[in-house]
């Protein structure tokens, strides 16, 4: 077995810029995460979403405390998960922009009372079951109440800050 000798990894805190720059390096799905506050849709872009626990079935999302969709969710407990398609990728950029309508041309239907997708390549509700603060995000907990797995469609992927798809 061969080592080559290369300089240690710098040490000390890490900015924004660095770490957004290690995360370039991941690839992950796209998501519009959706809430309703006062009868009007609320959503914005996420790519923090995961599955925490099949047993019990958990699912997580993370949002920045000025969010509204943030907000929509904490005041009705309930939130929406919206798996992208590649053909849905224009809905980030929508849904990621400042803006008072992002749902404007965007077809949904209610579903226990979030915003689903209309074409979205999956899709899940959850009941929202714990919040934990974390610097300027809140993490939100939410047990699935109804999920739609669709169609074998082709993700909306994002890597090295462009979308790309898998090739197969």
């Amino acid at each position: 077995m061969t080592t080559s000798a290369t300089a240690p990894a710098q040490q000390g805190a890490v900015d924004g810029a660095t770490l957004r720059g290690f995360m370039r390096r991941w690839a992950t799905g796209v998501a519009v995460v959706t809430g309703s506050r006062d009868g009007r849709p609320a959503g914005c872009t996420v790519n923090a979403f995961t599955s925490v626990s099949l047993n019990p079935p958990l699912l997580l999302v993370s949002l920045a405390t000025t969010s509204h969709t943030l907000a929509s969710i904490i005041e009705n407990g309930v939130f929406g998960v919206n798996l992208l398609a590649w053909p849905q990728r224009h809905l980030v950029a929508q849904f990621a922009a400042p803006a008072e309508d992002r749902f404007a041309g965007v077809d949904f239907r209610l579903v226990a009372g979030a915003p689903v997708i209309e074409g979205a390549m999956a899709a899940a509700v959850c009941a929202v079951t714990q919040t934990i603060a974390a610097a300027d995000h809140v993490l939100v907990l939410g047990a699935p109440q109804w999920c739609d797995a669709g169609e074998g469609e082709d993700p909306a992927l994002f890597f090295g800050g462009a979308f790309v798809r898998l090739g197969f």
